[in-house]
């Protein structure tokens, strides 16, 4: 999109007129979209905002397409009706985007980072996440692993447009890196807004997940945080986010109750006990890890076949390493499966 001309009146006052709205709609804390700090200087789009050029650019790259095609809870992927990635992410961006609005904070900026956090995500799920992870230290030691809101953060610096990459702006970057739990916190309240909501959209419909699945029955959930939080997924959703808009208006950050966020952390541990750790995901994941693991070995020891790297010789753990962790987190479910029935299955069986 064009930088306005003369002749653009919307277009030539579109940062002014959008600055003082920010100072006279946004709470004191609230992250201002100007000015745009990026690593690379550019000028301003005329009619978006830099945060809201950043959701765009998020939207239409590859990384975003392929998580319609990666596992959210590996319980039942053939169902129309289960979470993917894709719609985790949709979910957590929404949710994200009403307590934004509620505490008069950048909404753009919180979508962003919403939109983003996962784009690092392997296939299948966390199952795929520990299992390279668990390659990568095997194979070249203690100083490598793999974390996918780290590998989020890379896909969007160095990896999309051709190694390029998005140009984001530096609180767009903080929040995706930030929104684990592993990581420090964010440095905008829109960042902390989305570590929390990702933790609150997933425990929530993974229950509505593994209850479709057969994996649950309603009547195993743990009573104490079901009677705190509410009896179906809207409630507790509901009553999680009130909580927070309140708690985090009074404290001037963003905090939970100290009663709902007990009884969230007991649903996550139920969660990690049944379904996570559970025998509907262990039952997959030795295959899963098996796929993955013959993958690893198989491009490490071609490093040509990544597409990274172009000759069939000797190159640094570093190099190597971080090529076909490119390679394979970026794998679609599907895709993944089909590499590795290339791999293994006789041409005259895959058929």
């Amino acid at each position: 999109m064009s930088v306005a001309s003369s002749a653009d009146v919307v277009g030539s006052t579109f940062a002014a007129t959008q600055q003082e709205l920010e100072r006279a709609m946004l709470a004191p804390l609230a992250a201002r979209s100007y000015p745009a700090h990026r690593e690379r200087e550019e000028a301003d789009c005329a009619l978006r905002t830099p945060f809201q050029r950043d959701r765009d650019r998020i939207v239409h790259c590859k990384a975003f397409r392929r998580l319609m095609h990666k596992t959210q809870v590996f319980v039942a992927p053939q169902g129309d009706h289960y979470r993917t990635r894709l719609t985790h992410t949709l979910e957590v961006t929404a949710i994200s985007r009403t307590v934004a609005r509620a505490l008069r904070l950048n909404e753009d900026l919180t979508e962003a980072i919403g939109l983003g956090h996962d784009l690092g995500h392997p296939p299948f799920a966390h199952i795929g996440e520990e299992v390279l992870d668990a390659c990568l230290k095997e194979r070249f030691g203690g100083g490598f692993g793999f974390h996918h809101n780290e590998h989020s953060l890379r896909v969007v610096d160095c990896i999309e447009r051709s190694g390029a990459g998005l140009n984001l702006c530096e609180q767009v970057r903080d929040g995706i890196v930030g929104h684990s739990s592993r990581a420090p916190l964010p440095a905008t309240l829109e960042g902390r807004i989305v570590r929390v909501m990702d933790r609150v959209a997933y425990i929530n419909h993974d229950i509505d997940d593994a209850l479709r699945a057969g994996v649950l029955d309603e009547r195993e959930l743990p009573a104490e945080p079901i009677a705190v939080l509410g009896s179906s997924g809207t409630h507790r959703i509901d009553a999680l986010v009130h909580d927070m808009v309140e708690h985090s208006q009074a404290a001037g950050d963003i905090v939970q109750g100290a009663e709902t966020e007990a009884a969230m952390l007991a649903l996550r541990a139920f969660m990690f006990e049944r379904v996570y750790l559970g025998p509907a995901v262990v039952a997959e994941r030795a295959r899963i890890e098996g796929v993955l693991r013959a993958l690893f070995a198989h491009y490490t020891t071609h490093p040509e076949l990544v597409g990274l790297l172009q000759e069939p010789h000797h190159y640094p753990d570093s190099e190597l390493a971080q090529a076909v962790t490119d390679y394979l987190a970026g794998m679609t479910d599907r895709f993944c499966i089909a590499a590795y029935t290339e791999l293994e299955v006789p041409r005259a069986f895959a058929r």
